[in-house]
């Protein structure tokens, strides 16, 4: 069995210190074709959230993937955000909070690993 990420947890902990606080939380995120956010508040390929409980509905910070339902600019879109995805968690107000080392994002299962590169023969020529 291979060890758990402490990047969810890590994530939660700062979420729960930020709305004790009443803090908003922010969430910095590298957005990818896994990540789903409304693509027209994407910038530089990445997007910052906000997941304060007055943001957002039915938000839920598993293991693997953030979830919830958040308004962008009066319309209502469902978001979808690979834990991996997550690059920093902040509070609005004063900036704490933690920042993560990119990953690379894992293929979804059902994709098949890329496979080597072939390598050729080298043949020297005198």
């Amino acid at each position: 069995m291979s060890e758990l990420s402490t990047r969810p947890y890590l994530i939660r902990a700062i979420y729960e210190w930020c709305v004790d606080n009443t803090y908003t939380p922010y969430l910095a995120v590298q957005v990818n074709a896994a990540t789903e956010v409304p693509r027209a508040y994407v910038k530089e390929g990445q997007i910052v959230l906000n997941i304060g409980p007055g943001a957002v509905r039915d938000l839920d910070m598993g293991n693997d993937v953030i979830s919830c339902t958040s308004r962008f600019n009066g319309v209502v879109h469902h978001l979808y955000v690979p834990v991996e995805a997550v690059i920093g968690i902040y509070a609005r107000e004063n900036g704490q909070g933690l920042v993560f080392q990119a990953e690379e994002i894992a293929p979804p299962p059902e994709s098949p690993p890329p496979e080597a590169p072939k390598r050729s023969k080298l043949t020297i020529v005198k």
